[in-house]
């Protein structure tokens, strides 16, 4: 259920000592090959952590044999000894394994402004590709974990081919094309070109539609690797299809385990101009932390919603504009609709329907209440 899911995939995940707990926080995914095809997203945060810089530039290749991803630090904002740092690491993996070291993808997730311990980090290498298997999948997806309370994978499986993946997130989870730390692998034999076109369809629907909290991380990272060890080629609509999916499912997960949330979050936009209408007002909603409050106490607030969509620039007409919350239409053409004791909140998941009533575009985006446990963990994060 994970990055070895597909065959020509090996992982490893170990306790290399970046943590002070203790758990495990080095992982390690290789490409076995034939094929070692590769494609990417990045955060569009123009603050971007070391890792991010190095390995956009190894995607560009078309090529990854193995990624490297440490938690417990994200090496961003460190200067010129942090790219360093991540040189080094690519360069470590390059020759523990036997590969070129342009083709090692790096990336790091934990705390902003700190350097690794690369004393710690560069022996972790060692051991981590001594472990590697091809059922390391979970090992891996548990140690990238940061404030993850569960790991997260997912698989979707083709006619005689597989699509994997792992994924850490559960903060900074409002991204511009990708969402925390991300690997998906298929054994496929699919070019770069198709990679890349495939992954970034995928990401816009999926990962870059989740939006816990507002805040975008300068660490984000989504990998696709194909291996070829299948050595089938699906048509591509059927295999974009399945990344897709795992895609929506590590979304989907990733929402779930939000830090502090006690309710997931489904806002639907419908009846809009165009899909760029639809995914900003979609937007505008899960930021409100008015609305969001609200959710938390099971209060039906439909008022917060319409307030939401009036700060955006769709186009809609404020007496056209219709609310439902599960499914209840509390707001009609911009006015009282139906009552609002109607709806049910108890449940963990909370579905808001938004109908700007001006065109036939629609967008789904993901969100969660606003809580006092996500405020105390992230006041007290750094200590």
């Amino acid at each position: 259920m994970s990055v070895t899911a597909a065959k020509g995939f090996r992982a490893a995940g170990i306790a290399a000592g970046i943590k002070e707990s203790g758990n495990p926080d080095l992982a390690l995914v290789a490409n076995d090959g034939p094929r070692l095809a590769a494609a990417g997203v990045f955060t569009s945060n123009r603050v971007k952590a070391a890792p991010v810089l190095w390995s956009e530039q190894v995607v560009k290749g078309g090529q990854v044999s193995a990624v490297v991803l440490n938690s417990g630090g994200a090496n961003a904002c460190t200067g010129p000894r942090g790219f360093q740092d991540t040189h080094a690491t690519a360069e470590k993996v390059a020759a523990t394994l036997g590969v070129n070291a342009g083709e090692v993808a790096v990336a790091s997730t934990g705390l902003i402004g700190v350097t690794l311990p690369m004393d710690k980090l560069l022996p972790g290498v060692e051991t981590a590709a001594a472990a590697l298997s091809a059922h390391g999948g979970e090992k891996a997806a548990i140690a990238i974990k940061t404030t993850d309370s569960v790991h997260k994978t997912a698989v979707a499986e083709g006619a005689g081919w597989t699509v994997g993946g792992m994924a850490k997130g559960a903060g900074m989870l409002a991204p511009g094309l990708a969402t925390m730390l991300v690997v998906l692998t298929t054994d496929a034999d699919v070019p770069a070109p198709d990679l890349d076109k495939a992954l970034r369809e995928a990401t816009r629907l999926t990962f870059d539609r989740v939006d816990s909290d507002g805040c975008m991380s300068t660490n984000d990272t989504v990998l696709l690797l194909a291996s070829g060890a299948s050595g089938l080629t699906p048509e591509y609509a059927e295999f974009a299809e399945a990344v897709r999916a795992v895609c929506d499912d590590l979304a989907r997960q990733l929402i779930g385990d939000a830090e502090g949330a006690s309710k997931d979050i489904r806002i639907e936009v419908i009846g809009a101009a165009d899909e760029d209408d639809a995914v900003e007002v979609g937007r505008s909603i899960a930021r409100n932390n008015l609305l969001k409050c609200a959710i938390h106490g099971e209060d039906p607030n439909w008022g917060r919603v319409l307030s939401a969509i009036g700060t955006t620039s769709a186009a809609f007409e404020p007496d056209r504009l219709n609310v439902a919350i599960n499914d209840v239409w509390v707001c009609k053409n911009g006015s009282v609709g139906e009552d609002r004791d109607l709806v049910d909140m108890r449940y963990r998941e909370v579905r808001i329907t938004a109908d700007l009533a001006a065109g036939s575009a629609s967008a789904v985006i993901w969100a969660n209440d606003l809580t006092a446990d996500y405020v105390h963990e992230n006041s007290a994060y750094s200590s």
